[in-house]
């Protein structure tokens, strides 16, 4: 009876396992769109009065923001305030050769400001921090009470879900990001009915990012303020690539802190 050689057997083995990892992959990176996971939760210390919604960037998950949550409750801050970290899904990515990555919607390329953004996608996304929206509102947390952010994609999305959702928001924050689907803006905050037209709004930049350029943050902005008439507060941060520093976060609680005083007002 022919007996394979130790040699052989673990070139074959090799071969198999190389293949099957092939094999995964290309399942992997033609499947459909994987579905969003689970949005990560840190409650409220005491009774709950407020709701910040923080989304990640490109590639990276809920669980990447969640030690922003617990540097605030280390300085003993915002214990009444429930924080929600959700999940992108994973989706294609054409600039990243068209891996699948967790990711709010599709990039062509870093490039340029004006390119035709993933309107589906965008859509999509909003539609996810919507239903966040609507399910505080229904355990009791008024919109009012609600302040929603992200970095970067993250940032991005929650821009747009502000300028064009029809409730009514504590605050909205984006870090290192940039307005999507400028050409059209003005056709979807039309759904908004001006919701959140006197809502604060606050974007900070480094000056050296090399992801999302700088430019494109100074011209959202400029977009929200002149174009759309929103009241944005822009802040660069000198050196600081695409990445956030402790100060950012500093002038970020300062925000929240303002943006939830201002709602008790109201």
């Amino acid at each position: 009876m022919y007996r394979l050689s130790t040699r052989s057997l673990f070139i074959w083995t090799v071969l198999t396992f190389t293949l099957s990892v092939l094999l995964a992959w290309r399942y992997l990176n033609t499947s459909t769109m994987a579905p969003n996971k689970a949005a990560l939760i840190v409650p409220a210390l005491k009774k709950q009065t407020a709701t910040v919604i923080m989304a990640h960037g490109l590639g990276d998950s809920g669980a990447g923001w969640v030690s922003l949550a617990e540097t605030w409750r280390r300085r003993g801050k915002f214990d009444d305030v429930k924080f929600i970290f959700p999940n992108a899904p994973n989706i294609p990515i054409t600039v990243n050769m068209g891996m699948h990555m967790p990711g709010w919607y599709d990039i062509t390329n870093f490039s340029d400001l004006n390119q035709a953004h993933d309107e589906t996608g965008i859509l999509r996304s909003r539609a996810t921090l919507t239903k966040l929206i609507t399910d505080e509102v229904k355990e009791g947390i008024p919109s009012e009470r609600i302040i929603i952010g992200g970095f970067s994609q993250g940032g991005a999305i929650s821009l747009f879900t502000g300028l064009t959702t029809p409730h009514k928001l504590a605050g909205v924050f984006g870090l290192s990001c940039y307005l999507v689907l400028g050409n059209k803006i003005k056709e979807f905050a039309q759904e908004s009915k001006d919701a959140n037209k006197d809502t604060p709004f606050f974007m900070a930049h480094g000056d050296a990012d090399e992801v999302v350029k700088y430019s494109w943050g100074q011209q959202s902005a400029q977009v929200l303020n002149k174009d759309l008439g929103h009241n944005v507060e822009f802040k660069t941060y000198r050196g600081l690539t695409h990445s956030a520093d402790m100060k950012e976060i500093d002038d970020l609680e300062q925000f929240i802190k303002s943006c939830l005083t201002r709602a008790e007002s109201l």
